[in-house]
Order: C-alpha cells, then sequence, then structure tokens
C-alpha cells in the first residue's frame, strides 16, 4: 500500500491564543480580531471618506472589502 504524505494541520486557536502573542518584524500595534468585532459577524470601518466592512466568515476568516 503506498504512504500518503498528509501535510500537518495549522495551530487551533485555541492554541495560538494559550501561548505569548508571536512577535513580528514589524512595531506595528497589534489588535485582538474579537475587540474589534466584539460579538458581531460584521463591522464597517470608516477611513477618510471611504467605508469598508469586516466580515468575520463561517470559516474563520477576516474578509475587508470596499
Amino acid at each position: 500500500m503506498p504512504v500518503v504524505q498528509v501535510p500537518p494541520l495549522p495551530p487551533s486557536p485555541a492554541r495560538l491564543l494559550s501561548g505569548p502573542l508571536p512577535t513580528f518584524a514589524s512595531t506595528a500595534p497589534v489588535v485582538d480580531s474579537r475587540q474589534l468585532l466584539r460579538g458581531a459577524r460584521e463591522i464597517e470601518i470608516v477611513h477618510g471618506d471611504k467605508v469598508y466592512r469586516l466580515r468575520h466568515t463561517r470559516n474563520d476568516k477576516l474578509i475587508l472589502v470596499k
């Protein structure tokens, strides 16, 4: 029987949040998406004269659209 290589699963969100926040080369501020969304699935972000929508999908992804 042939051996099938299966890629490893990504770390679970619980495991990611249980440890220290990852460090990045950038000094940009870190904001937890839960602070932005506050339980909502979608929020509007005003940037200048434009309005963007930040959506949290069922697949646990974030999508930003104009």
